[in-house]
C-alpha cells in the first residue's frame, strides 16, 4: 500500500512540475538582492517559464495555472491585480498558437522566438500598467528588463530543461 500512495505522490508531484518551478520562479523575482534599483528591471523569470511550459508541456500548464501565478505574482509585486497574469496568458496563447513550429527546431530559433514575444509581453505590460495608472510609465526599465530577460533566456531554459529530463522524462 506504501508503495501505491508513494506512486501516486510522485506522479501528482511530476505533473505539476511546471507549475511548481513557474511559481517557484515568481516567488524568486521578489528576492531582495540588496542591488540597487534592481526591482523595475528584475527579470520575467515568469514569463521565460511560460513560455518554455508552453512549447514542451502545454498539457502540465494550463492556463487556469498560469492566470493564478499572475495574480499571485502581481500580489507579491504590488503590481496592478491581473496586470501579471493578462501579460502571462498573451504569451502563452501566442505561445500555443505557434508551438507546432518551434517544438522540433533548435535552441536558437526557439530563443528567436522569445525574442520576438518578449517584448510583446514588455509592451503589453507597459500598456495595461499606462491605462491602470492613466499616465504614462517610464518605459526605461521595461527596456532593460526585457534585455536581462532576453539574456537570461538560455541559462534558465538550460535549468528547465534539465529539470523536465530528470522529473518528467523519467516517469
Amino acid at each position: 500500500m506504501r508503495t501505491g500512495l508513494l506512486y501516486r505522490f510522485e506522479t501528482a508531484v511530476r505533473g505539476m512540475t511546471p507549475f511548481l518551478t513557474t511559481l517557484f520562479l515568481a516567488m524568486l523575482t521578489v528576492v531582495p538582492l540588496r542591488i540597487p534599483d534592481f526591482a523595475p528591471v528584475t527579470p520575467s523569470l515568469t514569463v521565460i517559464a511560460v513560455y518554455y511550459w508552453s512549447i514542451y508541456r502545454p498539457d502540465l500548464l494550463p492556463m487556469v495555472a498560469v492566470f493564478g501565478i499572475g495574480l499571485f505574482q502581481d500580489a507579491l509585486t504590488g503590481t496592478p491585480r491581473g496586470l501579471t497574469a493578462l501579460v502571462l496568458i498573451i504569451v502563452q496563447y501566442a505561445v500555443l498558437s505557434q508551438r507546432r513550429f518551434f517544438h522540433s527546431k533548435t535552441f536558437l530559433v526557439e530563443w528567436w522566438g522569445f525574442m520576438l514575444v518578449s517584448p510583446v509581453a514588455a509592451f503589453a505590460s507597459w500598456l495595461l500598467a499606462s491605462l491602470y495608472f492613466a499616465a504614462l510609465v517610464a518605459p526605461r526599465p521595461l527596456g532593460f528588463q526585457l534585455l536581462l530577460s532576453v539574456a537570461l533566456y538560455p541559462c534558465l531554459v538550460w535549468l528547465l530543461t534539465r529539470i523536465q529530463h530528470l522529473l518528467l522524462r523519467s516517469a
